[in-house]
């Protein structure tokens, strides 16, 4: 019921910035929270960081003080900015909607390809 639209993933250079942007399409519920996961090759699914309808966010430890997560409701977009991107930063990242508080995830989007490279 709910579309989740990636994109800006890419090729970075270590130390490079990338902006992730992930639109919402559906119902978005007044409760809820939305995400970022990432899987890298041969790893599980990890939470890089989540944001709730009243912007409070949490992040992975790995990624905190490097990345912010926001999120705009008119448009019902959400961002991932990854500064200082590390080469084990490369996965593909995927955007998650969710009903808190747990929270429950609901819905994922497709993936996006981010590799951080020299």
């Amino acid at each position: 019921q709910v579309h989740l639209v990636e994109s800006g993933g890419g090729l970075v250079q270590p130390g490079g910035s990338l902006r992730l942007s992930c639109a919402a399409f559906g119902s978005i519920f007044a409760s809820n929270v939305m995400g970022w996961f990432r899987q890298a090759p041969g790893k599980d699914r990890e939470l890089v960081a989540s944001i709730t309808i009243d912007s409070r966010r949490n992040y992975a430890d790995f990624v905190k003080g490097r990345f912010t997560i926001s999120r705009d409701n008119a448009k019902k977009t959400v961002y991932l900015q990854m500064n200082i991107l590390k080469p084990e930063d490369t996965a593909v990242y995927y955007c998650a909607y969710g009903l808190g508080p747990e929270p429950n995830w609901v819905s994922w989007g497709q993936g996006t390809q981010v590799t951080v490279s020299s």
